[in-house]
């Protein structure tokens, strides 16, 4: 692993929380010249989406919203100074899109915003947060983004 971040994966989910977490992420790419991929979960029906629907979560049927987040989000990006920037669009919940894009972009840095790690769901079920961080084999980085 070498000491600089080259390949910096953030997610978002169009929330203000979630461009909170894009803008540090954005910044710490600019600081390292890295590259920063955004990342968005979609569900591609309700029923999937009803599955591991959590009442802290956005939900997001269908690519289309979720390619709108992700201008929202690169727009963001660019706006602190991120200039190598790619997004990648993926069906499933939030926690396998980012694994997945993590795994298959070999990134050195994972950003997350804090959202649901402190509701009593995010307790009992776990939360975005805390399941990439027992998942991932980069680093991740958890902003605090909502109290």
């Amino acid at each position: 692993m070498s000491e600089n971040y080259s390949k910096i994966v953030v997610g978002t989910d169009g929330s203000k929380s979630s461009l909170l977490a894009v803008e540090r992420a954005a910044k710490i790419a600019a600081a390292f010249d890295a590259t920063l991929i955004i990342g968005c979960a979609y569900y591609e029906n309700k029923d999937e989406a009803s599955k591991t629907l959590r009442q802290d979560s956005v939900t997001i049927l269908g690519d289309d919203p979720a390619k709108e987040n992700l201008e929202k989000a690169s727009e963001a990006a660019r706006n602190v100074g991120a200039t190598k920037i790619e997004t990648e669009i993926r069906p499933g919940t939030p926690v396998e899109a980012l694994m997945g894009i993590v795994t298959d972009r070999n990134a050195d840095l994972l950003v997350v915003g804090n959202r649901g790690i402190n509701s009593l769901t995010g307790r009992l079920l776990g939360s975005v947060p805390a399941d990439v961080a027992r998942q991932s084999d980069c680093d991740v980085m958890i902003v605090h983004t909502v109290s």
